[in-house]
Order: C-alpha cells, then sequence, then structure tokens
C-alpha cells in the first residue's frame, strides 16, 4: 500500500530566487519546512519549523496557501510519495541556518536539478507564475 509523508513548506521569493536549505551531510536542496506534530495546524507546523531551522519567526497572521504538490519522495521507495503544502509569509528576524540544516540556498529556475521532485513541480509553477527567474 503506497505511502504520503505529509508536509509543510514555507516558499520565500527574493529577486526571482527562492530560499532553500541543505541539510547537513546532503547535497539535495528543499523548502524549508517539514513534518507537523500530532495536534499541530499547519500553520503552527509553518511557525515552528522555520523558526528551528532557520532561527526566523513567520508572521501568522500573514500566511497564506500557495498550494499543495505531490510526488514520488526523494530518497524513499518506489511508492512512497510526499505531498507538499507551500505557505508564503512574511517573518521577522535574520536568516541563518540552525538545527539540521547546513546551508540556506536561494535558488533560481535553473537550479531546478538541485531539487526534490516534488519541489521541481513548485519550481515549475513559480517559474510558469514569472516568480522565479
Amino acid at each position: 500500500m503506497p505511502t504520503v509523508i505529509d508536509k509543510i513548506a514555507w516558499i520565500h521569493i527574493a529577486n526571482g530566487h527562492i530560499l532553500t536549505a541543505r541539510s547537513k551531510g546532503k547535497n539535495t536542496c528543499y523548502l524549508p519546512g517539514g513534518k507537523r506534530d500530532p495536534g499541530e495546524t499547519d500553520s503552527e507546523t509553518l511557525v515552528r519549523e522555520i523558526q528551528e531551522e532557520l532561527t526566523v519567526q513567520i508572521k501568522p497572521e500573514t500566511i497564506k496557501l500557495f498550494g499543495a504538490f505531490e510526488a514520488q519522495a526523494h530518497d524513499k521507495s518506489e511508492g512512497v510519495t510526499v505531498k507538499m503544502s507551500c505557505y508564503t509569509g512574511e517573518f521577522a528576524g535574520g536568516l541563518s541556518p540552525a538545527s539540521e540544516i547546513e546551508d540556506l540556498v536561494w535558488l533560481s529556475y535553473a537550479d531546478k536539478d538541485r531539487v526534490s521532485v516534488v519541489c521541481q513541480l513548485i519550481f515549475d509553477k513559480l517559474y510558469e507564475m514569472e516568480l522565479l527567474i
């Protein structure tokens, strides 16, 4: 039976580039975010995960759903998919890698081969909307 990994992700774009994170010991970049804790809403998960990974505080009143995307999960067996619910939102503080994050990487559409399959779908949508260069 197929398994779905449910994740929440933050989309933050500046100057036509999207903010991604690279975990320690990994080459692939991901959108910042993660899995919800039991009982958490999407917004609560987003605020907690971004605080843990990037040391900034997402302003809850600015959170907006961008969309949900689903694809084969990176580095998982065939049939395991990831469903990524993506949100935008303003933040306070200075971006800095924390927790398991080694680097923050700003990517353009030309860099889409550096991200997971589900993130590639998101890159395609952002490029189609002329938000990524």
